[in-house]
């Protein structure tokens, strides 16, 4: 179904496939014939065609677990007035019960900041944030920088960028996303797909295909091909969205007279223009897919790249189950114990619970197919349960006007408001042990109401919300949606744009300086963070060889989203899911520091320092993570920003799981070390890193170093790596974070 071609193609016409030919420009010219640079050109404020882009984004989106430290960090820098179109929407925190009313306190800070700085903000329960951005936001041809790690709307002909909140200071002060010219590689669409196949079966088969092995690790996907024009809007943006999931770092789409019809729907016909890939178009690789030989799919506790067939599933669910209990085992020992075997009734893998919800699931067209699959049929009254989220107000009117939500509240569906929770574990979560089908984004561990540290594990599965509507209509029983059969004869999506003209607030363009942000109590500025120091010594506060370490591990999602404007607080939770000990450490380590800069310095320290011939006056002390491959997953800059609000200085680790990751670890002035991948880290928790001349070689333009690692069983050499820095960004790091290299140049 899946064909990875490993080498470069070119696209002729939009039509021909070919490797070699004669009279072929070089890829390097060939490949500015593809969609992806002319829109990166366009945007890139140099205009160089060369081998580095600064690029200008058209509008930013951010919701309310992101976007007051955004402003807060902006206006710290310097923020006037928002330069381009920014939208606030309020689909993260808008159901999240812990801590009163600071939930509330930052959406009205969010709707403060809109009038003053000249937003866009979107009430909650009106839209999840990408949902928000497909019917108001997206023009073709344009570029979207949004701080949450979804952010795609390739399908509509608009690059999204996911980043964290650093990143849209950047642009919030006219700055620019700066990173190497990327690959590009052309994914190849066939056929047609039969009934009772939706996006999430296509897109985990792609992510399945890709992940692990890295094909597209940032490098921009470009979708063509004949399948295109056989998909409808939300099928297309369903793929798209999912994309995230293969560490790519955008994608873009040949846009057609059905993405016509969604602007001319959305009374937006001048933002279409038809896009399409230049005569000779050059591409890095090539993913075909035949999406007529797609078959309903499954993706099993905790990635969704751990996918197979719902057919494969039920031939053989003890071994397959069997294999998510062993790996279980492995990431938490005793924490936790789970018996998916118990799972299997008649020989068939039964499901809990399904949710079909955000900006992946609760679209219209997701909505409409399973109301007709669970048609005049039921959930039953026994422990299954189930869950539906519109995932904007327009769709919520359009689905209960044409009797789609009358259907599925008959079978036993709960209609919920548009709300990102079920996602990532502030809403829906299930019972411990309890097995949940979701067409939503990611079943990563720690995630979904995990908390492994306390015994308790959430157990999801992401599937299509039409296997999922099967699966309901068969009594839990996991069942593919092409095995039942069902006509959807509903009427297609009526976007009604009435409510959104009357609930939400548009203040582009028209800042006024006289508002005052409303701050409540939860609503902190960040503390003071240091300039970097002549040589820096690090205390390695966790260590953490899992292949690859999320950012909900880092920081956990779920409850703690509530105090997200609150630095102090939210630091209490980093990698309490995965590594317990780590904010202790970590504060004992930035308290040791505290004593050092007061000349009252620490025996340890100024022991460990001895050993490499340096003085305490001259050298930071910091903790400091290493992980195998650390930040797959979510944008969220807390991730990165509670390691430096207790004392983190850097992060070593093979390789960065994603750019957006290691660019929020630059923002907030933690160091990006890598090692390389021939070198094995034998160290503990509580040894020393000691890395001399470090400000110097950041500022010099270097990328390595030598530095000495101190262990109980003495001194060891240890080289380290801090490739591809631009000049920026190695002030940034020199100056301690971004807020102290805004403020730098405000003193100069």
């Amino acid at each position: 179904m899946i064909e990875l071609i490993k080498h470069g193609v070119y696209l002729l016409n939009g039509k021909d496939i070919v490797t070699e030919g004669k009279d072929l420009p070089a890829p390097n010219e060939a490949r500015e014939a593809t969609i992806t640079y002319g829109i990166l050109r366009a945007h890139d404020v140099n205009g160089s065609k060369g081998k580095k882009l600064n690029i200008r984004f058209d509008a930013l989106m951010s919701h309310d677990i992101t976007y007051v430290g955004i402003i807060q960090t902006a206006r710290a820098s310097g923020l006037e007035e928002f330069p381009i179109p920014y939208a606030m929407t309020n689909c993260h925190n808008s159901l999240c019960a812990v801590g009163g009313t600071i939930n509330e306190d930052d959406h009205v800070f969010g709707l403060s900041a809109a009038k003053r700085y000249g937003g866009i903000y979107v009430p909650a329960n009106q839209a999840v944030i990408h949902q928000y951005a497909r019917e108001a936001m997206v023009k073709c041809g344009n570029m979207i920088l949004g701080s949450d790690s979804h952010t795609r709307y390739g399908s509509l002909g608009n690059m999204g960028v996911g980043e964290g909140g650093g990143e849209l200071v950047k642009q919030l002060l006219k700055n620019t996303w700066d990173i190497n010219a990327p690959e590009v590689v052309l994914v190849w669409l066939e056929g047609s797909p039969r009934k009772g196949i939706g996006p999430h079966d296509v897109a985990i088969s792609l992510v399945k295909a890709v992940f692990e092995n890295g094909f597209v690790n940032n490098k921009v996907l470009e979708f063509a091909g004949p399948g295109v024009k056989n998909l409808p809007i939300d099928f297309r943006n369903g793929i798209d969205v999912m994309t995230t999931e293969t560490t790519c770092l955008s994608s873009i789409w040949i846009t057609d007279d059905e993405v016509r019809r969604h602007y001319e729907r959305h009374q937006r016909p001048e933002d279409f223009r038809e896009l399409q890939p230049g005569k000779v178009a050059y591409y890095d690789g090539m993913i075909r897919i035949d999406l007529s030989k797609q078959e309903s799919m499954i993706a099993l506790p905790y990635h969704p790249s751990n996918a197979y067939t719902i057919h494969e599933l039920q031939a053989d669910p003890i071994g397959i189950l069997r294999k998510v209990e062993e790996d279980t085992r492995k990431r938490f020992g005793e924490k936790v114990s789970i018996d998916l075997i118990s799972k299997v009734h008649n020989g068939k893998v039964m499901a809990d619970q399904g949710i079909i919800a955000g900006c992946s699931g609760g679209t219209y067209d997701n909505l409409s197919a399973a109301a007709a699959i669970m048609k005049d049929k039921s959930i039953g009254n026994d422990y299954f349960s189930m869950s539906a989220y519109p995932q904007s107000v327009p769709v919520y009117m359009s689905v209960t006007r044409n009797r789609i939500a009358e259907e599925l509240i008959e079978a036993g569906v709960v209609i919920k408001p548009a709300f990102c929770g079920p996602c990532f574990g502030a809403g829906d979560v299930p019972s411990n042990n309890g097995f949940s089908i979701r067409h939503t984004t990611r079943n990563f561990p720690n995630r979904e109401g995990s908390k492994p540290g306390q015994g308790q594990i959430s157990l999801v599965a992401l599937m299509d919300a039409r296997s999922i509507a099967a699966t309901a209509a068969n009594g839990g029983v996991i069942t593919a949606a092409t095995d039942v059969d069902y006509d959807d004869t509903h009427k297609p999506y009526d976007y009604d744009p009435k409510i959104y003209d009357r609930r939400i607030y548009n203040g582009y363009g028209r800042a006024d300086k006289e508002v005052a942000l409303k701050y409540g109590p939860n609503i902190k500025d960040w503390p003071r963070m240091y300039p970097m120091q002549e040589n820096m010594l690090l205390e390695l506060a966790a260590v953490i060889h899992d292949p690859v370490t999320t950012t909900d591990e880092l920081i956990p999602s779920g409850e703690t989203s509530s105090y997200r404007s609150n630095p102090l607080k939210l630091s209490e939770f980093a990698l309490s899911r995965r590594v317990p000990e780590y904010v202790g450490a970590a504060k004992r380590i930035q308290q040791d520091d505290l004593q050092r800069r007061e000349g009252q310095c620490p025996t340890h320290i100024l022991q460990a320092l001895s050993q490499v011939g340096a003085e305490a006056k001259d050298t930071s002390f910091g903790s400091c993570v290493f992980a195998n491959r650390p930040g797959d997953g979510s944008a969220r800059e807390q991730a990165a920003s509670c390691q430096k609000v207790l004392g983190g200085d850097a992060n070593i680790c093979y390789e960065y799981a994603t750019k957006r990751y290691r660019s929020n670890c630059i923002n907030w002035g933690i160091v990006p070390f890598t090692l390389d991948s021939q070198v094995k880290f034998e160290y503990e928790t509580g040894d020393m890193i000691f890395i001399p001349g470090i400000r110097q070689a950041i500022l010099e333009g270097k990328e390595e170093i030598d530095a000495k690692v101190i262990t109980k069983a003495g001194v060891k050499d240890l080289h380290l790596y801090f490739k591809n820095l631009t000049q920026d960004e190695r002030t940034i790091l020199a100056e301690g974070c971004l807020m102290n290299y805004y403020a730098s140049q405000v003193k100069k």
